[in-house]
């Protein structure tokens, strides 16, 4: 039976609309880190080097499962771990207003638990032999932990999410938590080229101190 995110992950990937404490163990990434506004038709590069690559493994083990403890699955959502750049947070204040030219950002796609990185650095050699995309050398297997985390459900445009991160803060406060820094991770729910904005829907989370 594939294994589905959407279904058996709820607790990580489909969080309410109100904030909540969670535990996010070690899982599998492939991640590409880059600089610079998201709204730049540059962006969207990073995102199309990793697809290619994380459905060049889940067909490739479909069609061969050489790898133990492999079970067939739905690639899991696309999720981006935000801050800004060393130079702005030289000046930057509660009060300073972003400047989405200052964001630095790592995008990734979780892979499952038996994906192995020589499996994932020969599934990125294959894809570079069909497709082009001069990114795809940016591309890395990493393993990573976050740890106790705040996270509530986002719905709406992007730019109204301080809104939610007051929410998470004060939720945090109360909670007697302290939020570790204002990097923050999303997971994108929704197709924004798809979905109107007051209607995307964004997993928000932050780690706790």
């Amino acid at each position: 039976m594939k294994h589905e995110w959407r279904k058996k992950e709820k607790q990580v990937y489909i969080p309410k609309t109100k904030p909540e404490i969670i535990e996010i163990p070690e899982y599998n990434y492939l991640t590409i880190s880059g600089k610079g506004n998201p709204n730049n038709p540059e962006f969207s590069a990073y995102i199309r080097a990793l697809y290619p690559i994380c459905y060049g493994i889940k067909m490739g083990l479909k069609k061969n499962p050489v790898l133990k403890d492999y079970y067939d699955y739905t690639v899991y959502p696309l999720e981006g771990v935000w801050d800004i750049s060393d130079e702005a947070k030289k000046t930057y204040t509660e009060n300073t207003k972003l400047n989405k030219n200052d964001l630095v950002f790592t995008l990734m796609i979780r892979q499952p638990n038996f994906v192995t990185e020589n499996y994932a650095l020969k599934a990125i050699e294959k894809v570079k032999l069909k497709k082009t995309n001069l990114l795809f050398d940016k591309v890395k297997f990493k393993k990573i932990t976050e740890g106790k985390c705040i996270q509530m459900l986002h719905i709406g445009s992007y730019d109204n999410e301080p809104a939610s991160f007051k929410i998470m803060e004060e939720f945090a406060k109360s909670e007697g938590l302290e939020r570790d820094s204002k990097v923050h991770k999303e997971i994108y729910l929704s197709d924004f080229r798809k979905v109107a904005p007051e209607k995307l829907k964004t997993v928000l989370r932050f780690k706790l101190r």
